[in-house]
């Protein structure tokens, strides 16, 4: 076990590991690339649908079951689905990605919606302000912190799946996990794991952060 961890070290530390196309800063950027951007898309398509819920109350059901939903996701069956009806790209793994942050940013943004004090929509309504005035300017600045947490959910559950992206042949850090498989190296394997979780607890540990300076005087 000892010597596995000192090959473990020798192996993060090692110059040549982390130059070149397959070195671990290429494969960082990679990682990075596919979380955020499909992080970005799920918010495009998770924000509106959750504020929208939130502010009618219509469709609750959908929020409430979309939690379910993606717990139950089968990422790696999802994109092998997407994969052998596309063909080789990077499509599989958006979609299965996009469609596991997505629960997470409606099911939080509704929360925060349906958190905000009804006296206090009210009022804003009682102050002669528009639907959209009280979205914009009353419900969504209270509902930010959970918001966030949804975006932030999001993110690290991304990140710790984006792996996938290697099982159809593309970057990543998933590819020391899925090349070391292969090669069964053991310390290839265990590298890209630790990566992995570095990655996202040093997002999670920075969000969090950014979360409590952002709203320091407001409960998260």
């Amino acid at each position: 076990m000892f010597e596995l961890f000192k090959n473990l070290g020798a192996w993060l530390t090692s110059g040549e590991q982390w130059s070149g196309a397959d070195g671990i800063a290429h494969r960082l950027a990679e990682h990075l690339q596919y979380s955020l951007l499909a992080t970005l898309i799920a918010a495009v398509i998770g924000l509106p649908l959750g504020l929208l819920i939130g502010h009618t109350g219509r469709g609750a059901f959908v929020a409430i079951n979309l939690a379910s939903f993606g717990r139950a996701l089968p990422t790696v069956g999802l994109v092998v689905l997407v994969f052998l009806a596309s063909g080789l790209s990077m499509w599989p793994v958006y979609i299965a990605l996009v469609a596991l942050a997505v629960p997470a940013i409606v099911t939080n943004t509704y929360a925060g919606m349906t958190a905000v004090d009804p006296d206090v929509k009210d009022a804003a309504r009682g102050q002669g302000m528009r639907a959209h005035q009280v979205l914009f300017q009353v419900e969504l600045p209270l509902a930010l912190p959970l918001i966030m947490t949804g975006l932030r959910l999001a993110l690290i559950q991304v990140v710790a799946t984006a792996t996938i992206a290697a099982y159809v042949s593309f970057g990543g850090l998933g590819r020391y996990v899925f090349d070391g498989l292969a090669q069964r190296d053991l310390v290839q394997v265990l590298g890209g794991a630790v990566l992995v979780a570095l990655v996202a607890v040093v997002l999670d540990l920075a969000l969090s952060g950014l979360q409590r300076a952002l709203f320091r005087h407001r409960p998260a």
